[in-house]
């Protein structure tokens, strides 16, 4: 197995169902810092690909949560912000967020969850509605590398 073959294998499933990032950021091999290689793949992706990126992550407490399809990375990071102990009230607030979100920006909305709790998640979402689709775009991006980097710290 080739160095690229054994980083692709070991680092395929950071990015939420886009292997393809980390099958790029293989091309540059070697790098010192594998976060930041991982995320200057992202970052030199075309804008259509990063926006395929964002819209490849589930939105919080949405279907893929009620119907168990999360992945399993996904599945721990929204349990450990509470999303999978919901109130009806909390449940029906995330919705209506959800989908004004994607109302608004055409994608789903993206924090790490694991660096806030339910409270801070619905004041994100509130708060994000007022940004502008690139500040939405960049701000989604910064939080998939944050998602990322917590990810890989749990490879170590």
């Amino acid at each position: 197995m080739t160095a690229a073959e054994a980083f692709v294998a070991r680092h395929a499933a950071l990015f939420e169902h886009s292997p393809w990032v980390v099958e790029r950021a293989a091309e540059a091999l070697p790098f010192a810092d594998v976060h930041a290689g991982l995320m200057a793949a992202v970052h030199a992706a075309s804008p259509e690909d990063q926006l395929a990126l964002i819209r490849a992550h589930p939105e919080l407490a949405g279907k893929a949560a009620i119907d168990r399809t999360l992945t399993e990375a996904s599945t721990a990071e929204q349990a450990s912000a509470g999303l999978d102990r919901l109130t009806p009230a909390e449940f029906d607030r995330f919705h209506a967020l959800n989908t004004a979100y994607r109302d608004r920006f055409d994608f789903p909305f993206i924090v790490c969850v694991r660096l806030t709790d339910k409270a801070g998640i619905l004041a994100a979402m509130e708060q994000r509605l007022s940004n502008s689709r690139d500040t939405e775009i960049a701000t989604a991006l910064a939080q998939i590398g944050e998602i990322v980097r917590l990810r890989l710290e749990g490879l170590a």
